[in-house]
């Protein structure tokens, strides 16, 4: 037990300690001259970047500086030969990537791998200004990173997040015209805002206003750190002293006289609950209750802070400063009596096969649930695997004598040590504790292993930790490397990928595919879409990379027509028209589809589709369709004209009959409404008949029904209808006794009814033939007289009618019965 406290200095209530990560590689070493060079780490384990810092070296040099990247183990990963403007700062964003802020207010963004991913710029001031200082900062609610400027002309702009870069200008300092002693954003939820520190005033800032703080008697800050979370802020006085303030400046929480007041070189957060000084070679923990703890360093370094600890890079050794966990502490520290140490303590005297592991086990027994978990969570915050293994061999001792004992827990934490091991090795470079990889999630571990190109070992978590979901990305990501690998050819390529990957479902190959279209390699993109199932994924690419015909080909054969649509309307907007007709004569059932969509939306389309088949047929319909668009009496006829010479070169002599008709019509139509001024044009012979009648031109409406031979009864219903309408009911009676109707005289009935002419009506019901004379006397409700009528002609269902009619009027309903008491005799 001894050798894990050895390290521990009890800082207050707590202890801290400080493990060695690793032995840094020797091309770290030969690179990280820390005095002269620009050192940036992303939290989370994340990957170093080194450049070489024209401000710390007293003989800059003219030479454009290169960036160094290696993994948290001192691994190179990269290295990006920079060619871009004056390099002014360099950071890590929260999704590793790597931020380039040049003096004319530009950032480039760079992956891992030094791959430019893009751009964008801080603003018109930025550029006329330069840029003179910046910061990288992280919203610790959000998990999005940020971009501060501070201009030549003392403005600050702020991009809240580098994903979506919107550059706000902050509210100007009043009185400041020369850069402040030190300066910090402060990102919470929504809310970002600048916290600044000039000639003893201490300023915070936001888009809106500029406003003082006062600390009063505390002298000029010249030094501030945020603390992880963003709750607390540490200021660094020119008397020496450190103050520490929740972020809002409401609360004090801490004052410490450091008795130097020579600047820090690093003034950062230990976790949320220490303050550090770096000077050179001297390293000063402060706590909240004023204890500290020093540690002399043998060479320069860089302190990168964590959400629970300190990273500390140096030249040949990276280590990591941290509080001691609870639960650690619980157990191993001196004279313990914790239910875990004793646990621990009678697990140790098992493996001895002494008989006091059972009197410790009598002594925590009722508490032993609690003294498995904290054992068990004491290995989670280890790094040394002997150590580890100790405590998860004393945890699964104490669970033998629980008897309800869920081994969830217990496998859980042995399964997330095995990742945290892994993903620790000096190959990897990710030294995670289990507080970190909680916050930061497997899933966005996966991730970035996957962005490292640590495939393997991505999916053997994957497997490990069964995540199906996690393979299909890992496998996409590895596939779109290959692709991007320029030495292969596409065909050794595509096999590679095909081999690998298979049929999964999980897999698109549409992805892979487009990371091979932006690189210009179409031949691939299209072999690789041969490999995609899903013809809504394909089709869309082929588009994207001018394989018109492909993509009309897949539509069509996956059945989907509003996909074949798609494919259609996009093929009309790139291609030439007649290309495009040309094209679809390849593709009848498409060409069919097509047809269908121009007559429900672009009928005008239709004529040159038609012409481009010699479709002579369906040509004169258009000409048809677009003649009765117009509104010119001469484009009409025109189009007609057109209809007709198509119809003779069809051979549809109905068609052309019906063609040469119509325009005799229209001519007759005009001529009628120039001479009466009424609109006549586009009705058919039936409503121009009608409309003449009711207008009051029964000789005009004759001279249609010879000339258009409408028979005559329909003749008979039109006039009679029209006159009814006109209410010329004179008229109706008159036409009825020119001579014998040939749709009898009921219609006439009906009609009189219909306009609720009962008098009129009566008129022609003894002309109305006997068969129906019952009927049209039940229209009117002379249901004695139907009777008579329905008895005379023996028509039984008449006599029902009424029966069901007569309602109340039990004498005729008497004598219905009667009636049909005789016809049945009969």
């Amino acid at each position: 037990m001894a050798h894990v406290t050895g390290d521990w200095n009890p800082l207050g209530d707590a202890f801290y300690r400080k493990l060695e990560l690793y032995s840094m590689e020797a091309q770290w070493q030969s690179k990280a001259d820390i005095p002269k060079c620009k050192v940036a780490a992303a939290p989370f384990g994340g990957p170093i970047a080194l450049m070489r810092d024209d401000r710390k070296s007293q003989a800059p040099s003219n030479r454009k500086p290169d960036i160094f990247i290696f993994t948290a183990s001192g691994k190179p990963i990269s290295i990006i030969k920079w060619q871009s403007g004056h390099l002014l700062d360099i950071g890590w964003s929260s999704t590793e990537d790597l931020l380039c802020i040049q003096r004319d207010g530009t950032l480039l963004v760079y992956d891992l791998f030094g791959k430019f991913h893009g751009r964008f710029s801080m603003g018109q001031v930025a550029r006329e200004n330069e840029v003179i200082d910046s910061r990288i900062f992280y919203n610790p609610s959000s998990g999005t990173s940020g971009v501060a400027i501070l201009t030549g002309n003392y403005k600050f702009f702020v991009v809240s997040n580098v994903k979506h870069p919107q550059s706000k200008k902050m509210a100007d300092v009043l009185g400041l015209l020369s850069p402040p002693s030190c300066w910090s954003v402060i990102s919470k939820d929504r809310d970002t805002y600048v916290m600044l520190a000039k000639d003893g005033h201490l300023f915070v800032v936001d888009p809106g206003y500029s406003q003082e703080q006062s600390l009063e008697g505390a002298g000029a800050c010249i030094e501030l750190a945020l603390s992880f979370d963003h709750q607390l802020v540490a200021l660094f006085t020119d008397k020496g002293d450190i103050h520490v303030f929740s972020s809002d400046l409401q609360r004090k929480l801490c004052e410490f006289s450091t008795n130097s007041q020579m600047r820090p070189k690093q003034l950062v957060w230990c976790g949320n609950r220490a303050v550090v000084a770096y000077w050179e070679n001297l390293l000063l923990v402060i706590g909240m209750q004023k204890n500290w703890i020093k540690y002399n360093l043998d060479k320069e370094a860089y302190l990168v802070p964590e959400m629970d600890g300190l990273r500390i890079l140096q030249p040949d050794i990276q280590e990591f400063l941290q509080e001691v966990p609870a639960n650690v502490s619980g157990i191993f520290k001196v004279a313990s009596m914790a239910s875990g140490a004793l646990l621990y303590e009678a697990s140790r005297e098992f493996q001895k096969k002494s008989q006091k592991a059972d009197e410790y086990i009598r002594l925590i027994h009722d508490d032993l649930p609690n003294a498995v978990n904290q054992c068990l969570e004491a290995a989670g915050e280890e790094f040394e695997t002997n150590i580890q293994k100790a405590l998860l061999r004393a945890a699964s001792f104490g669970r033998c004598f629980l008897t309800n004992s869920n081994p969830d827990k217990f496998v859980t934490m042995c399964q997330t040590l095995r990742v945290l091991n892994a993903v620790r090795e000096y190959t990897v470079g990710m030294p995670l504790t289990l507080a970190q990889l909680n916050r930061l999630t497997v899933a966005v571990l996966i991730d970035r292993l996957i962005r490292r190109c640590q495939w393997e070992l991505a999916m053997s978590i994957s497997k490990y930790l069964k995540l199906p979901e996690s393979e299909s990305r890992i496998l996409t990501h590895w596939a779109c490397y290959q692709v991007d690998q320029k030495r292969k050819s596409d065909e050794e390529i595509a096999a590679c990928i095909k081999r690998k990957l298979g049929a999964a479902p999980s897999i698109s190959y549409s992805e892979i595919a487009k990371k091979a279209s932006e690189i210009s390699r179409n031949e691939l993109a299209v072999k690789l879409l041969d490999y995609e199932p899903r013809a809504s994924e394909q089709v869309p690419l082929l588009l994207t990379m001018g394989s018109m015909e492909a993509a009309l080909r897949k539509s069509i054969a996956s059945g989907d027509t509003d996909l074949v649509h798609t494919v259609l309307l996009s093929l009309q907007k790139k291609m030439k028209a007649q290309e495009f007709l040309m094209m679809l004569t390849k593709f009848p059932d498409a060409q069919s589809l097509y047809i269908q969509y121009c007559r429900q939306e672009q009928p005008h389309l239709l004529i040159d589709l038609f012409y481009q088949s010699d479709n002579f047929q369906e040509m004169a319909a258009c000409h048809i369709w677009n003649s009765y668009q117009q509104k010119s009496m001469a484009k009409k006829l025109d189009y007609l004209k057109s209809a007709q010479e198509n119809y003779t070169r069809a051979r549809n002599e109905f068609a052309l009959k019906c063609t040469e008709e119509q325009q005799k019509l229209l001519t007759y139509q005009q001529q009628i409404e120039e001479k009466h001024n009424i609109s006549f044009v586009g009705l058919s012979v039936h409503d121009t008949a009608h409309k003449l009648i009711k207008s009051g031109l029964p000789k005009l409406a004759e001279s249609i029904r010879k000339d258009f031979r409408i028979p005559d009864k329909r003749f008979w219903f039109l006039k009679i209808n029209a006159l009814a309408e006109k209410g010329d009911w004179l008229e109706i009676e008159k036409f009825s006794k020119s001579k014998k109707s040939p749709i009898g005289y009921e219609p006439f009935v009906h009609i009189c009814l219909k306009h609720n002419n009962n008098f009129e009506a009566k008129k022609y019901l003894s002309r109305v033939a006997p068969e129906k004379k019952a009927k049209v006397h039940i229209l009117m409700g002379l249901y004695e007289e139907a009777a008579e009528f329905a008895f005379q002609q023996k028509n039984e269902d008449d006599l029902k009618q009424l029966l069901r009619l007569c309602g109340s009027n039990r004498e005729l309903a008497n004598k219905i019965q009667n009636m049909k008491a005789q016809l049945s005799r009969r």
